[in-house]
């Protein structure tokens, strides 16, 4: 699965504002109060004893084996409840954004829906009044026991949708992603090396492919987001992981303006002059920078594992994917990474309990089975699935070791409703040698400052 990157969020974070004015605008209805979160006597969890129900469902599985499992689970779903019956309307990612808010606010909206987790849309949803909190459905089905907390704050905000990773749990994802390292296996041996266990090593490979000729590194940041996952693996080198989750998450009491951040971005105006990307990287488009990798230019690639099937497609058995390593080899994990779209019940379905199983159903062990086959990346008990031997099994093996062990930190473009755009100007400038990294992080602290400020 290719699940939305910051290329799309950003599309979606420029329209932020505009949202959460609408949501409340002169002459609009004022936001109903959000529900309040129910005790689990509240819930009924019986699905085959809650009557003749049709429920609709909005989401954006439409490609490949994302369409495969959707149409599985729920042929499953309705064979286990027949007084169940399911509608469901699939949109892809671009067109859901673009009609969802419309449907929300009217008298039927959809009972289910897959919403965007960033500020732009889940965020504006909750204030609006127009999620159901889920809290009394997540401890009468167990959801915090499936979901460890690194997952779970990508679905959750305060009742007045201000804050991001805490508060309410508004939806629960079936897919996961995080953003590591790939490797061409067979360019690393006839280098004479391993994969990296660690960040010294990673930068000694990269010196070593620069002076055998090849390309250390691919990149392609024309579309400026790209360069945010490789600011971000750096970065989680360098800076506690807490400090990044407030960042991210766009909260008061934290500060670009530190010694740490300002080694990150050194440290990639560093690999530019020691020639570790691609010539040209600013002005080459993300998917020409990863399928070049994937045609054998390139020892090292910084990318999310939706790119894992592509890739595996053309360099086969010499992909492989490690998580970002740390100063020693058993260091706690840090990585990039998060969700694809969670599943929400909406404010005015009148079907909740029957929704609530429908997302439970999608979301249990056997579902995370079905993800599996169908070549998705299961965002539960990722690491107890069987695959195939090489990259996927890579990719699992990651993403199963960062959730287990609280190691995935939030995209760095949820910080604030444009930082997508600031954050991506900036980051380009600094690689151009356009800004020092003070001028860099400065940028990036007026956008924070800004925000954090006003949105307490």
């Amino acid at each position: 699965m290719i699940p939305p990157t910051p290329r799309t969020r950003a599309v979606l974070a420029a329209t932020a504002v505009a949202l959460a004015a609408s949501a409340c605008a002169p002459g609009s209805s004022a936001p109903p109060p959000a529900a309040s979160s129910a005790p689990p006597s509240a819930v009924r969890t019986d699905a085959a004893a809650l009557g003749n129900v049709t429920l609709t469902i909005w989401d954006q599985e439409v490609r490949g084996g994302q369409a495969a499992q959707m149409k599985q689970l729920n042929a499953a779903f309705e064979a286990k409840y027949p007084n169940i019956k399911l509608k469901r309307v699939s949109r892809s990612f671009d067109d859901l954004n673009t009609t969802l808010r419309l449907a929300l606010s009217g008298n039927e909206p959809p009972d289910v829906v897959e919403a965007n987790n960033g500020r732009s849309s889940m965020g504006a949803f909750v204030k609006a009044g127009q999620l159901r909190p889920l809290n009394a459905y997540a401890e009468a089905y167990g959801w915090k026991k499936r979901y460890p907390d690194s997952v779970l704050r990508y679905s959750s905000y305060s009742a007045d949708g201000k804050v991001f990773g805490e508060g309410n749990l508004y939806g629960l994802p079936q897919v996961g992603e995080v953003v590591g390292i790939f490797y061409n296996a067979a360019k690393l041996t006839s280098l004479g090396l391993q994969p990296p266990k660690t960040w010294d090593e990673f930068q000694a490979a990269l010196a070593k492919a620069k002076g055998a000729g090849e390309v250390p590194m691919q990149l392609g940041n024309l579309d400026k987001w790209p360069a945010i996952h490789v600011f971000g693996t750096v970065q989680g080198r360098n800076v506690p992981a807490a400090q990044i989750s407030t960042l991210a998450f766009g909260r008061k009491g934290a500060s670009w303006n530190t010694p740490e951040n300002t080694k990150a971005a050194q440290q990639l105006v560093d690999w530019v002059d020691k020639g570790y990307f691609n010539k040209g990287f600013n002005g080459q488009g993300y998917d020409p920078a990863w399928q070049a990798f994937s045609k054998g230019t390139g020892v090292f690639l910084i990318g999310g594992t939706w790119l894992m099937a592509d890739m595996e497609k053309v360099l086969g058995k010499n992909l492989g994917f490690i998580l970002p390593p740390g100063a020693t080899p058993d260091a706690p994990p840090v990585a990039t990474g998060g969700t694809g779209l969670p599943f929400a019940i909406t404010a005015k379905s009148p079907n909740p309990d029957a929704a609530a199983a429908y997302i439970d159903f999608i979301t249990n062990a056997d579902a995370m089975k079905v993800l599996t086959t169908t070549g998705n990346l299961p965002v539960a008990d990722t690491d107890q699935q069987t695959v195939p031997a090489g990259a996927q099994q890579d990719v699992f093996k990651a993403f199963g070791t960062a959730t287990k062990n609280d190691g995935l930190v939030p995209y760095l473009d949820y910080a604030t409703p444009t930082f997508a755009d600031t954050l991506g100007a900036a980051l380009q400038d600094l690689l151009a040698k356009k800004a020092t990294p003070q001028e860099f992080l400065a940028t990036l602290e007026k956008d924070y400052k800004t925000f954090a400020e006003s949105n307490g």
